[in-house]
């Protein structure tokens, strides 16, 4: 943590201002906001502003309701004031989360409509009765509704019948209102009680920072504080823009890079002046340590005996478009003024040797719901070496491959990036991470001007003998690559043969092969390269021939051995 000590007049000592200091200091809440912000890919960094108007003496400036993912360790205080003052200790403590105050007026509420819930409860039950009193009459015996118990008249049934029918039709319905009533009723509760139980947006643990100040006389002033936070970060997307060119003119590369962000730190970042910055905040700070490595004999582990039942378990493991946009105007009216493309804003770089950071200009917003916030932080025109590159042992096409220098000086990190190729996007990629003055290569699709095939000439096996107990097979490919551009393209085919980390396994390599240009590619052992200037219209043919012998009491079988600089970026 540092603190530091300014004014627009002069500066006091802090230990002579403590010293004079009361025992006692007056307690103060800060009204505070986010003035700037600074993301780096796993944190970000946080300044707050504070306009003071202190009395004499010392008092505590409390930030409160701060996030509880600050990192104590990270803290920095530093003001500035028309008069004397004295920044003393900085404490940091954690509060439990408030205990929200009962809404009367809700409880009121709730406790009417339960009341009047209950009425209509009654008033339900009592049609409930009603309607079964009425059920039995209606199914009861003619005998039985006259007074004396004799039989009903027979002209005196049909009144019978329309008063049972009228007495059931009606309370049918004051039931279907009565129910309908107590529907709403739950429903309007039901609401009243979530309302009521709803935790408040970040109701969880939360942060307060005191800072003890002093205070010659009565002053104005301002604070800042300065705190690493979790829950931030941002990741680098990229748009590739390549232009071919043509005879006139040499093609070009136009990168832009953008950064998109996102936060959950508990506290909304609005209007602040953003930075994004490439520093790994939280990687560490040392390397580790390494410890003394013994080779000794393996001693089995006694197996432990499972208790009964018990079982062994598995572990599962935008681009905008370049049309104009044209208004329907009538025959009569004047031509609208001709329209000037929108300019996009990027960020300006500050770096050095270590780091480099992207301030975005203006002031942002980025909400703590985790929603992502894209933004544009640079562009720039890059000279590309164009190469039509095949593997045609596994894909018998060429892509169109551009190689570029990271002349900038901050590095790019490893991210998405969208494949555009003179005005169409032809998918999407990955672009690894290239340090200042690193070189890189983005493939920008099929080039279906360049035609290859690879198809085997020759392939003989020797089976042993009494003279030789050895198995030897011969493979011969020829691979020919024709250019049906006018114009001539630089064209690289990647082929290989296989290895062996067996005495007993050879394999030799035969005069017939085509002398590579690149004897192995990206330090992987077997593949090989040639790069060819090929003239338009014309084909070339490379040769790729090998022997294999091997022991013919044994079996053998091709195995990848995986890339030492991990798997190529895909492009889709």
């Amino acid at each position: 943590m540092r603190t530091s000590i300014s004014g627009l007049g002069y500066a006091t000592s802090i230990a002579a201002l403590l010293a004079a200091a009361p025992a006692l200091s007056a307690q103060m809440q800060a009204t505070s906001s986010i003035d700037a912000v600074t993301v780096y890919p796993d944190a970000a960094t946080v300044t707050r502003i504070a306009e003071i108007d202190l009395p004499a003496g010392a008092t505590s400036l409390v930030f409160a309701d701060l996030p509880n993912a600050i990192d104590p360790g990270s803290l920095r205080v530093e003001g500035a004031a028309n008069g004397q003052l004295g920044i003393g200790a900085v404490e940091s403590r954690v509060s439990a989360a408030p205990v929200a105050p009962v809404n009367n007026a809700l409880e009121t509420k709730i406790k009417a409509l339960r009341g009047e819930r209950e009425g209509v409860q009654s008033a339900l039950d009592a049609l409930e009765a009603k309607k079964a009193m009425i059920t039995r009459f209606g199914q009861t015996s003619p005998e039985k509704l006259s007074p004396d118990a004799a039989p009903l008249d027979i002209e005196k049934w049909s009144s019978a019948w329309d008063a049972v029918g009228k007495g059931l039709k009606q309370t049918g319905e004051d039931l279907r209102l009565a129910r309908a009533s107590l529907r709403d009723l739950d429903e309007q509760i039901r609401t009243l009680e979530q309302a009521r139980q709803r935790p408040r947006p970040n109701a969880g643990p939360h942060r307060d920072v005191v800072v003890e100040l002093e205070a010659g006389a009565p002053l104005k002033g301002r604070v800042s504080l300065t705190y690493r936070v979790a829950g931030a970060g941002w990741r680098p997307i990229y748009d590739a823009l390549l232009d071919t060119g043509a005879a006139s003119r040499k093609p070009s590369l136009e990168l832009v890079r953008r950064a998109s962000i996102t936060q959950r730190t508990g506290e909304d970042w609005t209007g602040v002046s953003l930075s994004v910055s490439t520093v790994q905040a939280r990687r560490g700070v040392q390397p580790p340590e390494m410890d003394t490595q013994r080779l000794a004999f393996w001693e089995p582990v006694p197996a432990r005996p499972m208790a009964r039942g018990q079982t062994f378990q598995k572990n599962e493991v935008g681009a905008v478009s370049d049309q104009r946009l044209r208004e329907d105007l009538p025959a009569s009216a004047p031509a609208p003024e001709a329209l000037k493309p929108a300019q996009e804003q990027q960020a300006d770089l500050q770096g050095n040797a270590y780091q480099a950071a992207f301030r975005i200009p203006g002031r942002v917003d980025v909400p703590t719901d985790g929603s992502t916030r894209n933004v544009r932080i640079g562009s720039r025109a890059l000279e590309v070496d164009l190469t039509a590159k095949t593997v045609p042992a596994l894909d018998q096409t060429a892509y169109l491959t551009a190689r570029f220098v990271n002349e900038e000086d901050a590095p790019l990190l490893a991210g998405d990036i969208s494949i555009h190729r003179d005005g169409m996007f032809v998918g999407r990629g990955r672009l690894g991470f290239a340090a200042p003055g690193d070189s890189a290569d983005l493939a920008f699709g099929a080039d279906d001007r360049i035609r290859v095939s690879r198809v085997p000439v020759r392939r003989k096996e020797n089976e042993p003998t009494w003279f030789g107990q050895t198995k030897t097979e011969i493979r011969e490919y020829k691979t020919i690559v024709r250019n049906l551009h006018d114009f001539a393209v630089k064209v690289n085919v990647v082929d290989q043969i296989p290895i062996s980390e067996n005495n007993a396994i050879v394999i030799e390599q035969l005069p017939a092969t085509t002398t590579p240009t690149e004897k192995i590619v990206a330090d992987r052992r077997g593949v090989m390269g040639w790069t060819y200037t090929v003239a338009a219209g014309e084909a070339k043919e490379i040769r790729l021939a090998y022997r294999m012998k091997w022991p013919a009491d044994r079996d053998v079988v091709f195995q990848n051995v995986p890339n030492p600089k991990g798997p190529a970026p895909l492009t889709q």
